[in-house]
């Protein structure tokens, strides 16, 4: 399961962070299973699964937190092999809870902010702003969607296609590039969107994000980030791009030409107003 799960982080099957880092600490369980002659033989095993874990996506903040604090968890603090499994398998569940409940309480505190009527452009797809959309809607609030599609996967489309089975909801979908068009014309009440994670003074975010929040500051439209607290993060972690497979921006190679496929771009914070996370809204 490890190996299957590194894998499919590396192919980005799944598409939020936040669920990356709960495979990736449930995969980890696969060790309970696993025959150990010595306690430091079942500890090398943990620090290389977390740290291939880790390695497969470099771009994951809360991937990167969760692998780091199950490894500093049970590495040296354990006396037997059986007493390093049991205090794994603990720290696997109070980690994955850790993430869990920061994605509710994140998404909780964004349902509160969503007003009756109001209009809010979206790009890509966040499980979190979607969670918060939802309950915000279920709440009994009237809201319309403009999102955009987030080529060259087309995530966006998945969005669209969820906020359009939620009662209450008007969904609508755009190309990326009609972006600036949306902000001037629909006139949304602000610019709402999920994070990969912020270092310092940046906010990376799948690549479109840039763009959007640097036109929403030209015409005066809020932008407002959705994300667990354990996205925003310093303590030795450095953000790498990842570039995707040029075959999903052009099926046929062509020669002369090199496809550019960046999966993230770095938005300066200046261009964000709001950060709502579980530990709640800060402002900038």
């Amino acid at each position: 399961m490890i190996d299957e799960t590194v894998a499919e982080i590396r192919e980005m099957q799944t598409h939020s962070s936040s669920v990356v880092a709960v495979k990736a600490a449930r995969a980890l369980g696969d060790l309970l299973d696993r025959e150990y002659a010595t306690l430091d033989e079942f500890e090398r095993d943990l620090d290389h699964n977390t740290g291939a874990l880790r390695r497969a996506n470099p771009s994951h903040a809360s991937l990167h937190r969760a692998m780091r604090a199950i490894a500093d968890a049970v590495i040296d603090d354990a006396e037997t092999v059986e007493e390093g499994k049991h205090l794994l398998e603990a720290t696997i569940e109070r980690e994955v809870e850790r993430i869990e409940a920061g994605k509710r309480e994140a998404a909780a505190n964004a349902a509160r902010t969503f007003e009756d009527g109001e209009t809010f452009l979206t790009h890509d797809y966040s499980s979190t702003v979607l969670e918060a959309v939802e309950a915000a809607a279920v709440g009994g609030t009237h809201m319309t969607a403009y999102v955009t599609e987030a080529r060259p996967r087309y995530l966006g489309r998945k969005t669209a296609r969820t906020l359009a089975g939620m009662d209450r909801v008007d969904s609508h979908l755009a190309v990326d590039a009609a972006a600036g068009y949306l902000l001037r014309e629909a006139d949304p009440d602000r610019v709402v969107v999920g994070m990969d994670c912020i270092v310092g003074d940046t906010l990376y975010n799948r690549t479109g994000t840039f763009p959007i929040a640097a036109a929403a500051a030209e015409v005066g439209v809020p932008v407002v980030v959705v994300g667990s607290g354990t996205k925003i993060i310093d303590d030795g972690f450095r953000f790498e791009n990842e570039s995707r497979p040029p075959s999903e921006v052009m099926l046929e190679p062509v020669d002369g030409i090199t496809l550019e496929n960046p999966a993230y771009d770095a938005t300066p914070i200046s261009l964000v107003d709001q950060v709502i996370t579980d530990e709640g809204v800060r402002e900038f």
